[in-house]
């Protein structure tokens, strides 16, 4: 499928082929980006099939913290890019009076759900987000190579994309095997209305 890409995202379709398996981010924070990710973006195509396919490699917990990191920083962006690009200082000192408990009760690791939070900011171009998210990576020790690793898959999601859902379908025809086993943890698939976000 990657071969029928036109030739003007040609240099997606290469790097579609080199980010399949990227050694330093682990499954589990691979597919809470791309869940994470296709949220933010807002292609109701892209955002179904990454849906699907990332239910089946992570946790409920997992997967629930990967929604409720697109989620939060969805809010938070708008809030918080608002407040980093006008130049009168008096917003910054008034309460958000926003709630974010999912920050804390999200279920997830909490560097996956940084790592998501970073990359759903850097989609929503909220430079004040990705500072912050960023920092707490560091400050907990993780690399910048592992950063930026999830940051390059934010690409295959991104908004906008002509034949948005025939790339990602060609990324995940590369990315899993044949058979893609369902983690163990997880309950088998019930019937659910065909909504891109669940």
């Amino acid at each position: 499928m990657l071969d029928s890409l036109p030739p003007y995202a040609k240099d997606m379709k290469l790097n579609l082929s080199s980010l399949v398996d990227q050694p330093e981010l682990t499954p589990v924070q691979t597919w809470g980006t791309l869940v994470a990710s296709a949220i933010a973006c807002r292609n109701a195509e892209v955002t179904k099939t990454m849906l699907a396919e990332g239910e089946k490699h992570l946790t409920p917990e997992q997967f629930n913290g990967a929604k409720a990191a697109a989620t939060v920083m969805g809010m938070n962006n708008v809030y918080y890019r608002f407040l980093h690009l006008t130049t009168n200082e008096k917003y910054a000192t008034i309460p958000a009076r926003l709630r974010m408990n999912i920050l804390r009760s999200h279920g997830a690791d909490h560097i996956d759900f940084e790592l998501w939070c970073t990359a759903v900011s850097a989609i929503n171009n909220c430079a004040a987000c990705v500072a912050s998210h960023e920092k707490v990576l560091r400050d907990k020790g993780v690399g910048e190579e592992t950063i930026l690793a999830s940051i390059r898959h934010c690409h295959s999601t991104r908004r906008g994309e002509h034949r948005a859902g025939l790339l990602v379908r060609a990324w995940l025809a590369r990315f899993r095997s044949p058979e893609t086993p369902r983690h163990p943890q997880e309950p088998s698939p019930r019937h659910r209305p065909e909504t891109p976000f669940r």
